[in-house]
């Protein structure tokens, strides 16, 4: 390599975003190099993650400081360290949320790595994306369909793979009515998996702008609206991809009897958290209504996940932001309403 450094932005501390516009500090660090069953990534480019401003504003804390974010990794094999099998040099691969995992435990043996208490997270255990370079377990390393360009593919690594999970617990049949709540990177690319996959259900979508909405609308949603309006009937299932709780009221009085509700979320904020006074076991928990809560992601749901989004295609709506206006692009998806995801390129 040309250099034997490389540039990275940095999260040193917990940053107020209402009150900074710098949360993340441009560095240069030195190349790793990729340990045995490890490989080195050049990467192209990285997908920008609500999960990064819960790093920042201190909702998820990383173990250390300094960490380099990202999670949604597509870029291109440099170097392997010993015994790698699994990718050789120029392969293009992603790396998601899912680091690494114990390998050992019941639920690693059973191919649910993501509920192992050694469970790893890029960009929060250990350094993601937003860097030229990063090292990473030859297994948690997914090689990219040809069809899928690199800004595509930086969304379905955890926004897609995250939705498909979902998907896979609502446990829906094909001509049963799903809903989603909240419509951003995530409830977008499970729409059109859902339309897919159950070409006979209709999807009801419930999003607070009207922008969101007509966007559900323009994707195909038989129905969409807020989450306080009356929908076209009830669903068989409801996935919620949202950060609060009155989200949860809406969903369990909108399910039908038998009917599932999925939270597809890594935390909820507690300013709302009163909302939950008032359930109603009648109305809200009673005829057998399920709740489901989605942890992490597995390596099969990836890998699951990218040969049916190039099979379908799903093609995800991306705005690009240049490696250097990292934090502009944290900024906009805090502050602004988000049709689709949020790219960052690093290299190219």
């Amino acid at each position: 390599m040309a250099s034997l450094t490389m540039k990275a932005w940095l999260l040193n501390e917990v940053s107020d975003l209402s009150k900074i516009t710098q949360p993340l500090a441009a560095g240069e660090l030195p190349i790793p190099s990729p340990k045995e069953g490890e490989v080195l990534i050049k990467v192209l480019c990285c997908g920008i993650c609500h999960t990064e401003l819960d790093e920042i504003e201190g909702r998820i804390k990383p173990n250390s400081y300094p960490i380099i974010p990202g999670h949604q990794v597509v870029g291109v094999v440099m170097e392997s360290g010993l015994n790698v099998t699994r990718h050789k040099k120029g392969d293009r691969v992603g790396v998601a949320w899912i680091f690494s995992a114990c390998g050992q435990c019941e639920y690693c043996l059973t191919e649910q790595e993501n509920l192992c208490s050694r469970f790893k997270a890029t960009g929060r255990d250990f350094n993601g994306g937003y860097a030229e370079y990063m090292t990473v377990n030859q297994f948690f390393a997914y090689k990219i369909p040809e069809s899928i360009s690199d800004t595509e593919a930086a969304p379905l690594l955890c926004a897609g793979a995250i939705g498909y999970r979902s998907l896979c617990l609502a446990q829906l049949s094909d001509g049963q009515t799903l809903g989603l709540t909240g419509f951003g990177a995530s409830g977008h690319l499970v729409l059109k998996m859902t339309k897919y996959l159950y070409p006979n259900s209709e999807i009801f979508v419930f999003a607070r702008s009207k922008e969101q909405q007509q966007f559900a609308l323009s994707l195909g949603a038989r129905w969409a609206g807020d989450i306080k309006d009356i929908p076209l009937h009830k669903a068989n299932a409801i996935i919620d991809t949202t950060p609060v709780w009155n989200t949860i009221i809406g969903s369990l009085l909108y399910l039908k009897p038998g009917g599932r509700l999925v939270i597809n979320a890594i935390r909820k904020e507690p300013y709302d958290q009163k909302a939950l006074l008032d359930i109603s076991y009648e109305d809200h928990l009673w005829m057998e209504k399920e709740i489901k809560s989605v942890a992490n992601i597995t390596r099969a749901d990836i890998e699951e996940f990218l040969k049916l989004a190039a099979k379908i295609p799903i093609k995800p709506k991306v705005e690009i932001y240049a490696f250097g206006k990292a934090n502009e692009a944290l900024l906009d998806l805090k502050h602004k309403h988000v049709n689709g995801a949020k790219v960052l390129m690093v290299a190219g």
